[in-house]
């Protein structure tokens, strides 16, 4: 909970950059999960180091930009400054790095006695070195540009996240430095020929073993691999688009896209030891020592996802989650989804449901005579996306088709500027978001018109329209044909189109104008119940809950006698169970087998309950900052089964975590048999 004098905790609140490492460190626990099989724990350890990578360009790089701006602006829950809050996370980083180097360690010791040896340049017997350095010198050094510091040659830019190797050399009695760029398209890993077991080297580890042949001439004293994190955060205002790009917001953030790479350095990872390369590189990048972080192992760890491909087949099986199929769609194979829709609502949870229905359901409108118009936002694509093949088909068709496409989704700009020029060609009306608000709702708007007038169908769910991540998130999804939800989905669009955030829907709470407010109206409507001495309670799921208003209001009800239950994946930066303050309020979080990333709200037990799914999170990003939308379920069987959903995962003793009042996540009492909420939905069991 401290770090030097850093305390990310103040009474009932909890930093939110705090409340993240230890959700990744929940992450990296997963590891060591020895439920979990080897291949799977090797994947958590990628995702760990991912996730990191992230965190440091986009969060870190954020505080290190208010830093700047505002030296003495303190956060709203724990009052630390942007630098104290940098200071704090990168001592808190080191521990993590610490513990995971030594989970490394535990995975390759046990890979090799399955059959995989991930090999060092220090591990290779004569044979094996002799066979690697022949590989080096066929397909490695063609793509390295070693270089050598002097006058003529100054030193390179070191792009964001790109390995370099770095050299202390010496050439008739003088010190200098070699550098040479280790490029991005070089293969992760390399496999060794012969041996009883499977051998294979990353390319990181061949380049340290026999990068400084390259260097003929000079002797070689000391070397480093290193790579620099730069701030990956930016801003890309309506504004400044409208005068530097001639209207054309796509143009503008190409550019700032383009830039991201240049931006200050926030981390410098380095090979451990080489004390003069470090003081070298830190001095010429001005990067200060506390931002600097000695690497023991592996400075890319995304080759620990597909170390099945190097292992035979018929050992897989024991090393890997068990396959499983999707359960049976709510429409069988051959039947009219839209049909379907049309009659009653539909219910999908990704990813026990496969999203084909949902695509069958975009395929039959692009051929439908009775549909006149789809409109669909869109944050995040799969790279091959049926998604978008059903809507330019639509459009081809003559179908009236808008797309709302978020060109600020961070790290997949460049994929929804190819997207938004491909569905521009096919037809499509592009909207391009809306104002300096990130569009991040999910919702198709399908209107017919045939001889019974017009008719709605509206989908709306907790997660993008991709496919690939449809099958790695647990996501919520409804397909209604109801009236008033189809009205409010047409005029949100029509909203998005002409800018307008003052709109007021039936159904729809719609941020940032009336989500917020709607959810707190609800919120105090519990509290007024329990004040009256009725039963009142709140259950939800969310992944992350940082918003200080809500927070507050949250807490006052629990004061009031709220029974107040909150399923969290990540960010919490409430504390619960705090004597006097937050005793009727209790959070946990779930790191499994897919990420957790539904977000549900269910006010009431009785019949005045409410359940809401949602695409914001109860941060104020979401809440204040972005176009997001919370559905109410009508259908009572649909709400009843997303309520036995949340019981399920309040129930999980296998991999839940309740966060305590000192502000870490212990496991829960193992009573009774386990519940592994995943593993129960995957087998189609909703309810305990």
């Amino acid at each position: 909970m401290m770090s030097k004098d850093v305390s990310f905790i103040k009474g009932i609140y909890v930093n939110r950059e705090y409340s993240w490492i230890k959700f990744n460190d929940r992450v990296l626990a997963q590891a060591t999960d020895l439920g979990n099989p080897l291949l799977e724990r090797c994947k958590f350890l990628s995702i760990f180091h991912s996730n990191f990578d992230e965190f440091f360009m986009v969060r870190v790089g954020s505080l290190q930009s208010d830093a700047k701006l505002d030296p003495d602006a303190a956060e709203n829950k724990t009052g630390l400054t942007a630098r104290e809050q940098i200071d704090g996370i990168f001592d808190c980083a080191k521990n993590s790095y610490r513990t995971a180097d030594a989970v490394y360690a535990k995975l390759k010791s046990e890979l090799s006695r399955n059959g995989l040896k991930i090999k060092t340049g220090a591990e290779l017997t004569d044979k094996q070195r002799k066979q690697c350095k022949a590989y080096f010198e066929a397909q490695i050094l063609p793509l390295l540009s070693p270089m050598v510091l002097d006058a003529k040659h100054p030193m390179i830019r070191f792009e964001n996240m790109n390995c370099y190797m770095m050299f202390e050399l010496t050439k008739s009695d003088r010190l200098m430095y070699g550098v040479m760029a280790i490029s991005p398209k070089l293969p992760r890993v390399y496999r060794i020929g012969g041996g009883k077991k499977t051998s294979i080297i990353t390319v990181e580890e061949l380049i340290r073993t026999f990068g400084a042949t390259v260097f003929d001439g000079y002797k070689v004293s000391s070397q480093a691999m290193l790579r620099l994190t730069r701030n990956a955060d930016f801003d890309a205002t309506l504004d400044d688009a409208d005068i530097e790009r001639d209207f054309d917001f796509s143009k503008f953030l190409k550019r700032k896209v383009e830039l991201r790479g240049t931006q200050d350095a926030v981390r410098l990872q380095i090979d451990d030891g080489a004390d003069g390369i470090r003081a070298f590189v830190l001095k010429a990048l001005n990067i200060k020592k506390s931002c600097c972080f000695g690497v023991k192992h592996c400075f890319d760890y995304k080759f620990m996802m597909s170390l099945g491909n190097y292992l035979p087949p018929e050992h897989l099986p024991a090393l890997k989650y068990k396959q499983t199929k999707p359960l049976r769609p709510p429409v069988p194979e051959g039947a009219s989804v839209l049909d379907a829709a049309l009659r009653r609502d539909i219910f999908l949870a990704y990813p026990f449901h496969s999203m084909d229905t949902l695509v069958r359901l975009l395929d039959e409108c692009a051929e439908d005579s009775r549909v006149a118009s789809i409109k669909i936002t869109i944050y995040r694509l799969d790279d091959r996306s049926r998604i978008v093949d059903a809507l330019k088909k639509a459009s081809e068709n003559g179908k009236e088709v808008t797309v709302v496409i978020e060109l600020c989704a961070r790290f997949d700009e460049e994929n929804n500027l190819y997207f938004s020029e491909v569905l521009k060609d096919a037809g499509c009306t592009i909207i391009y978001g809306m104002g300096n608000y990130k569009v991040h709702s999910k919702i198709i708007s399908i209107v017919l018109a045939d001889g019974d007038g017009i008719r709605y169908v509206t989908h709306l769910g907790t997660g993008n329209y991709n496919e690939q991540t449809s099958r790695q998130y647990t996501d919520l999804n409804v397909i209604t044909s109801d009236e008033a939800i189809g009205r409010d989905a047409v005029a949100f669009f029509r909203n998005i189109a002409i800018a307008n955030t003052d709109h007021k829907y039936e159904k729809l709470l719609i941020a940032p104008k009336t989500l917020k407010s709607g959810l707190i109206s609800y919120i105090e409507r519990e509290t007024e119940k329990a004040e009256s001495g009725m039963p009142a309670s709140i259950t939800a799921k969310m992944n992350s809950l940082t918003d200080k208003t809500i927070i507050d209001r949250l807490i006052a009800a629990g004061k009031a006698g709220v029974k107040i239950r909150l399923v969290v994946r990540g960010i919490c930066c409430l504390l619960p169970q705090v004597a006097g303050k937050t005793d009727n309020i209790t959070v946990v979080g779930i790191v499994g087998r897919f990420l957790e990333h539904s977000r549900i709200y269910r006010f009431g037990d009785g019949k005045d309950r409410v359940v809401f799914i949602s695409s914001a999170d109860l941060m104020t990003r979401n809440t204040d900052k972005r176009v997001e939308i919370a559905t109410p379920l009508l259908d009572r069987a649909i709400a009843d089964r997303v309520c036995n959903m949340l019981e399920v995962m309040l129930a999980d003793n296998v991999k839940a975590r309740r966060l305590t009042s000192d502000g870490e996540y212990v496991a829960p009492d193992a009573v009774g048999e386990p519940v592994n909420s995943q593993e129960l939905f995957l087998q189609g069991k909703f309810s305990i």
